[in-house]
């Protein structure tokens, strides 16, 4: 069996070449020999060679678990050209059906489906690890037997099709989002196979295959064209007894790399591969007399971010004639390094961008070194695996809007019902028209024109006890809404007197930054986000203004606005100015003490912390050193802003979540916050309606984008089995972190415990419950933080502002019955250091639980990446961040209408105050009309034919009704007519009456009505309006003029409107009202 060598490289990427000598002896020794052994070889030198070799022919990469694994496949993707590159991960049995078990199935099914396709000659790398070579698979004749093949022009019956995708396990749903699905519309069929990570969307024309597309399945749009697919079900594992092993189907020429025989030699699979050609890269203990080929490859050395070591490193590298690359993703982190090197005058070395390795190296043979960015700033090394499946947010999303039959909906102009669903009414013509029906206090019904579902919205509030339910006619709604608006332009004044006030007032002016500050800013452990750098530009300038600063931070937990904070701090102390860092608890002033200390170590800065941790010789000390100006930066709670504590020279004051403060000593702050510069850190996000109207009252920085190399928090859904929890926090345990443990009932957390010491009898638990003393319960947690413990076994008292960086996997039991937000928060905990993060669901088996749970848990896996926060508890914080900016008062009325139609009321009053103090300026497209509402009786809907799924319907119409302009109207034909086929003629017409509306209200219309032929044009009804003195009006007016014969104008009953004949039509309609 004589394989060829293409001796050095040509799938190989770029000229680098490394230990070219050791690699043709490698080549020339594994065409004679069935064994092959390797020294010094390690790091990502290893896959170098791998690429280098250039095997015409299979190579199995064997390592010892998943996320070496993963780190490979990652690296070889960087060095070998074109996509013959396949993960073959297990198939991850003991997980619940979800997104990342998805991944999985695809990536594992893919390399299988590869393997049998495999030619002779073709170059192909598989990259796998023990557990998944151990899984069994379904016998060679099965899988081909399953295999669907269709191409474009093929004749293939429809039903066929469909019995096929059943018999194979396939599930018909609405809208695909995972493997496995298939749904049907009209002439499409959309299919989502094992074989990739994007589904396929297949149109007929009759029984031949008229195209297919691959299409996203989070926005169900089509992305591009191919001319054939495979269709694969799930086969990565097979429930048979009688399957095959993955080393079965493997061709005869395959060439398998390990690390050392010793390693494996235990496997089940181990003497399957002695049949192929093996080289290891290690020479294990048992067979040290054997012949080995040797190569010289040392580790990248550490720099710990001091880059004057590194500047130097590459220089003497440089002139001992090395060649030194460095490798990293992204352009912007790369030319941070050039700036860096330039300012300690170094030699430039090679940059190279867009691939990255996951361990630098040392090649001494062939003088090259390769180091990796990541390494060299100390961060995490986040890698994407191909054939990964997105998460569906986007349906996710809709998912949680979409309306329910039964669910409470408010109407702007009627307040709180119930929603009856999408119904048909006949018009007095006999005409269908399709209309919502809301039903109201004392059965009264209100059916809404599906021209009007702007006006209605999904009732939310924070708590889940349901609303009132409104009377028709009654005026407690009217007046509902009259008191909301009076009492946020109040508070609205107040904020704004007192932004003036300050604006009048003097503080200091900072001077500009010093060397030491970029050198404390290039030193952070993540990249900055284009937030943050926004953020902290803001703060300076702020700073070097003298007039007092006021600023807001807002971002999600762990997007860096502590970071923030440490820079604005480190500013005032190079002016010799001191700082006050308030937070509101003990744990967290500990923590913050913590976080700044590491950040400013090597500047010359003092810091301290007060909170009742400190005994009072130590607080006194801290008060005498403020007093005489030689402590710079001081973090505590309230105790600051107390007796005894006197600055020298206070510069900058900044507090962290100010809503959780008292009332007295906000008092104290307010006072405080008129001379000195203040910066306030919020994680609750404030609502956007909000954030307008408050620009005017106070400087804001929204951070809403997380650092790209924080790692997303991999979230799986398990069923509670004993095995599966001690390999979880023995991985964690073994990587010297440490676990968090919730379960919310604190009665039975004693029996949790004694469940979990008998699984892990070594484990150090502490427990942790808000039922005990505050001082205990801190203690507790301050060991915890200590790292005496192993495990905090707790309530979810632990989802506020905690922050342990060695803890990275948190379970949650029974994770069903937590709330969305709560769970967002929960995770928050961990992940909030560079290591990879875990937190697991425990629940019992999806079946037995309800449909909202399901939805629940389905939303909190779709957005497990940082920065989601934002969307998925939008609902929630934005209601607790609502209540917090303005007061309690406006929760109860947010609970009394219901968060939407609150935003809009906002709206609405902003506007008016703007106007009444002459504040804000009133937009230049400001319509006098708020709404035009449009009468017709041509059929205009979307018929059950093209889609008849009722919460899918909804979502049109409203996406319809809020469309605001041409080009929109356009992109939603496109889209629809990708996801459902042809548009037919009675949802064009929607379109049209869309844009009459749009038209109308631009025109000054309150109500348009088409029928019988005929267009009645009302204006508005007010006859003293500002209208009626505008250029808009007498545009109208000269327009009526030039076109006598389309347009008549008539007055009764004091109201003003536009008569017009001949109208057949609703496209006609539009045309002759673009006339005016």
């Amino acid at each position: 069996m004589n394989r060829v060598f293409n001796g050095l490289s040509t799938g190989f990427r770029g000229e680098m070449l490394i230990s070219s000598e050791s690699i043709n002896k490698l080549a020339e020794k594994i065409s004679s020999s069935n064994e092959v052994f390797c020294s010094g070889l390690f790091l990502s030198a290893r896959w170098f060679v791998v690429s280098q070799l250039d095997y015409d022919g299979m190579q199995l990469v064997v390592l010892p678990d998943k996320e070496t694994a993963e780190y490979c496949a990652a690296d070889l993707y960087n060095l070998v050209e074109g996509d013959n590159i396949f993960f073959l991960p297990d198939s991850g049995k003991s997980l619940e059906k979800s997104n990342y078990k998805s991944s999985l199935g695809v990536q594992r099914t893919s390399a299988i489906g590869k393997i049998l396709e495999y030619k002779e000659g073709e170059q192909m790398i598989i990259v796998t690890y023990p557990s998944a070579l151990e899984e069994i698979i379904p016998e060679k004749g099965k899988i081909s037997g399953s295999l669907l093949k269709l191409a474009a022009g093929d004749e293939k019956p429809y039903e066929e099709i469909k019995e096929i995708l059943f018999a194979n396990g396939f599930e018909r749903v609405d809208f695909v989002s995972e493997p496995g699905q298939f749904a049907v519309r009209g002439a499409l069929i959309d299919i989502f196979s094992y074989s990739f990570n994007n589904p396929f969307r297949i149109s007929f024309f009759g029984d031949e295959i008229e195209s297919i597309n691959i299409f996203n399945a989070n926005t169900q749009l089509s992305m591009e064209k191919v001319d054939f697919v495979d269709i694969y079900p799930d086969l990565s594992s097979s429930e048979d007894s009688d399957g095959a092993m993955v080393t079965d189907i493997l061709p005869e020429s395959t060439l398998v790399w390990m690390d050392s025989s010793d390693m494996y030699k235990d496997k089940s699979f181990f003497s399957e591969l002695q049949k192929f050609k093996n080289i290891y890269m290690e020479l294990p203990l048992s067979r040290q007399e054997e012949e080995v080929i040797k190569f010289n490859i040392s580790p990248q050395p550490v720099f710990n971010k001091n880059f004057e070591l590194l500047t130097e490193d590459i220089r003497t590298k440089i002139e001992n004639g090395y060649r030194v690359r460095i490798y990293g993703e992204k352009q912007s982190q790369l030319e941070r390094l050039k700036s860096i090197l330039s300012q300690n005058g170094g030699i430039f070395p090679e940059f190279i961008s867009g691939s990255n390795i996951h361990n630098g190296f040392i090649d001494n043979d062939n003088k090259v070194c390769c180091y990796s960015d990541h390494e060299i700033f100390d961060r995490f090394h986040r890698v994407s695996i191909r054939r990964t499946v997105e998460k569906s947010e986007q349906l996710t999303i809709n998912d949680l809007t979409s309306f329910a039959i039964g669910d409470y909906i408010v109407h702007i102009d009627y307040g709180v019902g119930v929603f009856g669903g999408l119904v048909r009414m006949k018009d007095d013509k006999g005409r269908m028209h399709e209309v919502v029906k809301l039903t109201y206090k004392d059965n009264d019904v209100v059916f809404v024109s599906v021209h009007a579902l702007h006006k209605i919205s999904r009732y939310k509030s924070k708590d889940s006890e349901p609303p009132k339910i409104h009377k028709l006619g009654s005026k407690a709604w009217q007046n509902l809404k009259a008191s909301t608006k009076s009492k946020v332009k109040d508070i609205a004044k107040d904020l704004i007197q007192l932004y003036a006030k300050r604006k009048s007032a003097r503080g200091f002016a900072f001077s500009a930054d010093t060397y030491m500050q970029q050198e404390l800013e290039s030193s952070f452990m993540y990249e900055d986000t284009p937030d943050q750098e926004k953020a902290v530009l803001a703060v300076k300038r702020d700073m070097e203004d003298d007039c007092p600063m006021d600023r807001l931070v807002c971002g999600d937990v762990g997007f860096g606005k502590t970071e923030v904070a440490v820079r604005a701090a480190f500013k005032a102390v190079a002016d010799s100015k001191q700082v006050a860092v308030l937070v509101p608890t003990t744990i967290l002033a500990l923590q913050h003490f913590n976080t700044f200390k590491n950040r400013l170590k090597d500047l010359p800065c003092n810091i301290d912390y007060v909170s009742r941790l400190r005994t009072a010789k130590e607080i006194s000390d801290i008060q005498r050193r403020l007093k005489a100006g030689t402590l710079d930066i001081v973090i505590g709670t309230h105790k600051l802003i107390g007796k005894g504590f006197e600055f020298k020279d206070l510069g900058l004051l900044v507090i962290d979540e100010e809503q959780k403060f008292g009332v007295g000593a906000k008092e104290k702050l307010r006072q405080l916050k008129a001379s000195v510069d203040t910066l306030t850190l919020t994680a609750t996000p404030i609502p956007r309606t909000l954030q307008f109207s408050l620009l005017g009252a106070r400087d804001l920085s929204i951070i809403s984008t997380p650092p790209p190399n924080r790692i997303p928090i991999q979230t799986e859904i398990m069923l509670f089995d004993h095995d599966e929890v001690r390999k979880i926090i023995n991985y964690e345990l073994n990587r010297g972190g440490q676990v968090f443990f919730v379960h919310n009932r604190v009665e039975e957390l004693q029996s949790i415990e004694d469940i979990l010491h008998r699984l892990i009898p070594d484990m150090r638990i502490c427990t942790a419950h808000g039922q005990m003393e505050p001082k205990v319960l801190e203690n507790k947690i301050l060991d915890f933080m200590a790292g005496d413990y192993d495990m905090l076994l707790c309530t979810t008292i632990i989802e506020n502002g905690l922050d342990i960086p060695n803890a990275n996997t948190i379970i949650i039991n029974q994770a069903q019955n937590i709330g969305l937000s709560d769970l967002h928060q929960l995770r928050g905990r961990v992940g909030r250091s560079n290591k990879r993060a875990f937190c697991y669901l425990m629940v019992p088996p999806l079946v037995s639980m309800t449909e909202d749970a399901r939805r629940r848990l389905k939303a909190i896996e779709s957005f497990s990446d940082l920065g989601s926060g934002f969307n998925i508890a939008m609902q929630d914080l934005d209601i607790r961040g609502a209540g917090n900016l303005l007061g309690a008062e406006q929760s109860g009325f947010i609970t009394d209408m219901g968060f939407e139609t609150y935003q809009k009321i906002l709206a609405e009053a902003m506007e008016e105050l703007g106007v009444e103090t002459g504040i804000t300026v009133k937009s230049s497209n400001d319509n006098y009309v708020s709404d035009c509402t449009i009468e017709t009786d041509q059929l205009a809907l979307i018929p059950d034919s093209y889609i008849d799924m009722t919460a899918e319907k909804i979502r049109i119409y409203k996406e319809l009704d809020s469309l605001s302009s041409d080009k929109e109207i356009n992109q939603m034909k496109t889209r629809l007519s990708d996801r459902f086929g042809d548009i037919p003629e009675e949802l064009l017409r929607l379109f049209d009456i869309v844009r009459i509306r749009q038209l109308g209200q631009k025109l000054g219309f309150e109500k348009i009505i088409i029928k019988n032929g005929v267009m009645i044009a009302f204006f508005i009804s007010n006859p003293l309006s500002q209208y009626y003195k505008s250029e808009r009006f007498s545009k109208i007016l000269e327009s009526l003029s030039i076109h006598p014969n389309l347009f008549e104008l008539k007055q009764n009953d004091n109201r003003l409107r536009i008569f017009s004949r001949n109208i057949d039509g609703i496209s006609k309609a539009y045309q002759i009202l673009s006339k005016l």
